[in-house]
């Protein structure tokens, strides 16, 4: 792990306005959060150890991550706990991003929407304090909203309330998660917004979000890299999940696994490159995208943060096999 870890000390990105330097690859946590339910959708990714999920987060740190992002929803707080767990003595070599928005029934499991978007407001502070209270921490480095398609129209309101915990120091930066470009720019208004989180994978190109990223000075955190395991060549589209695992959804097999299941074979030449895993050429696709992305596929073994970390080694794709990839998925390439 020496070199792995010599490599992303080397392999570091800012996130974003608020000049906080990361590591190039960071952990979603969400896996780690263990069996819930949003609404009527099983949401979590199964059954988990919790003692294999703290060696994970402490062999990510040890090998050089420093990025770790969770939220209030995964496990309804349980992942934040087993954060907080894992890193709390080294709060200062960590960087800690989480999310809020929903109401989160802990003892339930079950997450649900708040009845209004002004409730969301409404319990930002108490969500806040219940993050922090599970995460052990003082403040949040970066608290993102969760609610992908909250009305844009209440986003004034809503950065003036994290302008508020900023100002407390409960929070240092936010962001949102969404994938709506306009709902991104609307929150970029903010003096202390310093990301958008959105899907971004080999398959599933962003480049009207990523343009605003690099407009507005805004980090690209990346989700579903990976597209939930279909680019790791783990499974295929006769795989069988466990009734318990969000990628039994239907939304998440249409519009996340099966296209890039259905582009895999065509890419695997160029993603395996120089001894790379699949895992490791979809990750060097996308720092070579845009150098404001940071990638942050789901870890929750050992092997997986050994896996993804490794794909530092090898750093991104060439500008040659960036083209060559637009033209195996009939991408228009600009000259």
């Amino acid at each position: 792990m020496k070199v792995a870890h010599e490599r992303l000390e080397m392999d570091k990105r800012v996130l974003g306005r608020s000049g906080i330097e990361v590591s190039a690859l960071g952990m979603g946590c969400w896996a780690i959060g263990g069996v819930w339910r949003f609404i009527d959708i099983q949401a979590g990714w199964g059954e988990v150890d919790d003692n294999e999920s703290i060696r994970a987060l402490q062999h990510a740190l040890a090998s050089g991550i420093n990025f770790f992002d969770t939220a209030a929803t995964y496990g309804t707080g349980h992942s934040e706990e087993i954060v907080g767990k894992a890193l709390k003595a080294h709060r200062d070599e960590v960087v800690i991003a989480t999310k809020f928005g929903f109401n989160v029934n802990v003892t339930g499991k079950h997450v649900t929407r708040y009845a209004t978007p002004e409730m969301v407001i409404a319990n930002l502070r108490a969500d806040c304090e219940a993050s922090l209270r599970r995460l052990n921490m003082e403040t949040i480095d970066l608290f993102q909203l969760h609610v992908w398609d909250y009305p844009v129209e209440y986003a004034p309101a809503l950065v003036a309330a994290l302008e508020d915990l900023v100002r407390e120091g409960k929070i240092r930066w936010y962001a949102w998660s969404t994938d709506a470009v306009e709902s991104a720019r609307a929150f970029a208004a903010g003096e202390h917004c310093a990301a958008v989180q959105h899907d971004l994978n080999v398959v599933l190109d962003a480049p009207e979000m990523l343009a605003l990223c690099e407009a507005l000075n805004l980090a690209s955190v990346n989700r579903s890299p990976l597209a939930r395991g279909a680019l790791t060549g783990k499974y295929t589209k006769d795989t069988v999940f466990a009734a318990n695992d969000v990628r039994t959804d239907p939304w998440a097999r249409d519009h996340i696994l099966n296209p890039a299941f259905d582009q895999l074979d065509a890419l695997r030449e160029v993603l395996t490159s120089g001894g790379r895993t699949l895992a490791q050429g979809a990750l060097a696709w996308i720092w070579a995208r845009s150098p404001m992305t940071v990638p942050i596929p789901g870890i929750r073994t050992v092997a997986q943060v050994d896996d993804n970390a490794g794909a530092l080694r090898f750093g991104a794709l060439t500008p040659d096999q960036m083209r060559q990839i637009d033209g195996l998925l009939g991408r228009v390439i600009a000259t």
